[in-house]
């Protein structure tokens, strides 16, 4: 997909990523892909493991997703994004931000600002995702006053 995609998942950081995802789409006059991802559960030997309510879950996401874009375009002042297309998958977040983002002009994805041992559980998307990228990718920063 060429353009930009921004990574979603309803929090407030990813709604920033989305506003500033889509004010760069508007100033470059690029597509924008917002993706989101239903996370699947990771099963021992570190495959991914489907349900049957992924797919009713995935949906829902799409829905989420749909309505905070519409609600991110409501509010952009002058100009717009080139087309902007919303997705929602199943699979773990940073492996399918990478693999939509394989043609990609930039990748957007928020920082929960995770550090030190949270992270080291955990992972990051963001982390993960800016060391495997092959375009460039914006870490948009959590908000200092919230």
């Amino acid at each position: 997909m060429p353009g930009i995609i921004v990574g979603i998942d309803g929090s407030g950081y990813s709604r920033r990523a989305l506003e500033w995802a889509m004010n760069e789409a508007a100033i470059r006059h690029m597509p924008l892909t917002v993706l989101t991802v239903h996370q699947v559960v990771v099963g021992y030997l570190g495959s991914a493991v489907a349900y049957p309510e992924d797919h009713a879950l995935t949906e829902k996401s799409q829905q989420a997703a749909q309505e905070a874009t519409d609600k991110a375009l409501a509010a952009l002042d002058g100009d717009r994004p080139g087309p902007v297309t919303v997705k929602a998958v199943s699979g773990t977040p940073a492996e399918e931000i990478l693999s939509a983002a394989k043609d990609a002009d930039m990748i957007v994805v928020g920082s929960r600002g995770a550090g030190g041992f949270a992270r080291l559980l955990m992972g990051s998307v963001s982390s993960q995702v800016a060391h495997h990228a092959h375009c460039p990718v914006v870490i948009i920063p959590r908000d200092r006053h919230a």
